[in-house]
């Protein structure tokens, strides 16, 4: 029978694709997104009230996005540091500090895996999918601004398709959107770095997500 470091992988990856699959992508598909946000002055009450509820439409299915964003983002660091624990007790890596910050235990978990997170092509996401769930969590700061340089797309949107209801001038971290297509990438690395993490037969290495 295979180390219960050697079956985690697995574990891992079928537990953060059935996150995704039954709560993170049907709580998305169930909000509504208005491509188009109409501005000025409006014809009619009716026509006011319902450009409102198409603003706070785009504003609750962005802050539901972030908060899933969040949510993967622990749920993977969690998963690493039990596994790098996991891999410490065996000896098969030094001893885990009491708070190893997630790039630490990304490295140590793809080290002990032999895998090359470049090459694989998931360093990216993983280390965007780290920052968003910061800006999330702490608002501005470094991670907002190391965000920014990484992955300007999260701002890049019409100014008619989002709108921040919370402040006349939000602050940059306000202004982050984070879309369904962004938050399927994140799963899809994580879910393939698992794979490839996965030393048994069969492993699921490429996942449609």
């Amino acid at each position: 029978m295979q180390a219960l470091e050697h079956q985690l992988p697995r574990v891992f990856q079928a537990n953060i694709l059935r996150l995704y699959d039954r709560v993170v992508r049907p709580g998305v598909e169930l909000l509504p997104v208005h491509s188009e946000l109409a501005f000025g002055m409006a014809p009619t009450l009716d026509a006011f009230l319902d450009r409102a509820a198409a603003q706070v439409d785009n504003y609750t299915a962005n802050e539901a996005a972030k908060a899933f964003a969040l949510t993967i983002a622990a749920v993977f660091e969690r998963q690493l540091s039990a596994w790098a624990r996991m891999i410490a007790a065996g000896g098969g890596a030094s001893r885990v500090g009491r708070t190893p910050r997630y790039e630490e235990l990304l490295t140590l978990c793809a080290s002990y895996a032999g895998l090359d997170l470049d090459r694989l092509g998931v360093q990216a996401d993983l280390t965007e999918l780290l920052l968003v769930g910061n800006v999330v969590r702490h608002g501005e700061g470094p991670s907002c601004d190391r965000l920014r340089g990484l992955a300007p797309s999260l701002w890049a949107y019409a100014p008619s398709a989002y709108i921040d209801i919370v402040s006349k001038a939000p602050p940059v971290s306000e202004r982050m959107q984070v879309s369904a297509d962004d938050l399927a990438r994140y799963v899809r690395a994580a879910a393939r770095f698992w794979g490839h993490a996965d030393p048994q037969p069969m492993a699921a290495r490429e996942i449609p997500v």
